[in-house]
């Protein structure tokens, strides 16, 4: 009666050892799963920063060129200076973005004549 009652309880921890199992990969799939979706959306994100990045510089030097034009009368050459100058800035931000291009650190931007040396 014991070995019955022994052979009872061994088959049903491999029953409940299988179930958890079953369940632990179902709970892995749903944790790869967020993750994933996690990171699809971070991509999505950094893809809007960047076109609307891109698309603004070029809005906004076609925008002060035309007023340019308006104001100084200088035709269409202004607004396709500034055009092209919006293009430029559209395309540096994007690299900021990526990380191809380093943004100027505050320190660099001052004009700081004691460490570069006055002529003396």
């Amino acid at each position: 009666m014991t070995d019955h009652r022994e052979e009872d309880l061994e088959e049903r921890r491999r029953r409940l050892a299988a179930e958890l199992a079953v369940r632990d990969g179902k709970v892995r799939d749903e944790e790869r799963a967020e993750v994933n979706a996690d990171q699809t959306r971070k991509g999505y994100g950094m893809a809007m920063k960047i076109s609307s990045e891109f698309i603004s510089a070029i809005i906004v030097g076609a925008i002060l060129g035309y007023l340019f034009d308006y104001f100084v009368g200088t035709g269409p050459w202004g607004m396709i200076i500034m055009l092209l100058i919006g293009f430029c800035a559209g395309v540096l931000n994007v690299m900021r973005v990526v990380g191809i291009v380093a943004s100027p650190h505050p320190a660099d931007r001052r004009m700081d004549f004691k460490d570069k040396g006055d002529g003396r």
